[in-house]
């Protein structure tokens, strides 16, 4: 019997991407492979020695996940792009990674220098013209959510959702609009909505006889994922086209 073994060290340290265990387990079966199929590929053919059945096991239950130069090969043996194995991608570099591009390419395409375009995976911080961004946008089919994410605005957006659901919501409308550029109408309706819905939370809280230190409060729960409320109000209200 096989056991996972810790790879030995490597250059690579970027955190690993969000993998996608179920898909990576269904293109599996569906070419009719086994886990030591799989990991005999890898070891054979992408250079990955230290890949064991138990491994890939491992990575398909969602106890491990793949390093990209992992993925990249993970793809290979699995006849699909890298894009199939990712989770929703989270940064500049995991959007890059699933459409499969190089950043060779996405640096030329977009006109910046590698070693900048890399500095700018490396740190999380997009620094590119408008020009840039639009360029970057179709390029990797980014969302408006997603262009806010990587080029570094989301904790901006968050900062001003709290306190407009916290606060007076109307007070917010302008400075949000100035990251999402939604319809002022669609945007005021949303933030309502948001507030509406943490004031209901903070009701229920008090109703419960909790505090604000509460580990259960669920206002304060709201609070951490204020982001992800406003984005499936925003498809709620308009459709997934605005997001």
């Amino acid at each position: 019997m096989w056991a996972v073994r810790r790879p030995p060290a490597r250059s690579d340290r970027r955190p690993p991407p969000p993998f996608n265990a179920p898909a990576a387990r269904r293109l599996r079966a569906a070419l009719g492979l086994d886990p030591d199929h799989v990991a005999h590929a890898l070891r054979a053919s992408y250079d990955l020695p230290y890949v064991t059945p138990a491994l890939v096991a491992a990575w398909e239950r969602g106890n491990a996940s793949p390093s990209h130069p992992e993925l990249a090969a993970l793809a290979g043996v699995l006849w699909c792009s890298p894009g199939e194995l990712i989770g929703r991608p989270r940064t500049l570099r995991e959007h890059r990674v699933a459409r499969g591009l190089a950043p060779e390419d996405v640096a030329h395409t977009v006109g910046h220098e590698l070693h900048a375009y890399l500095r700018m995976e490396e740190t999380g911080q997009w620094r590119g013209t408008e020009r840039q961004t639009a360029v970057l946008t179709r390029m990797l089919g980014l969302s408006l959510a997603d262009v806010i994410a990587v080029t570094g605005r989301e904790e901006r957006l968050a900062d001003l959702l709290r306190d407009a659901v916290t606060t007076r919501w109307q007070a917010y409308v302008r400075p949000v609009s100035k990251i999402a550029p939604l319809e002022r109408r669609l945007l005021e309706e949303v933030l309502h909505r948001l507030h509406q819905d943490y004031q209901g939370h903070r009701a229920a809280t008090l109703s419960w006889g909790g505090g604000p230190t509460d580990a259960a409060d669920p206002g304060r729960a709201f609070l951490t994922h204020v982001v992800d409320h406003f984005w499936q109000t925003v498809t709620a209200e308009a459709g997934p086209e605005q997001v």
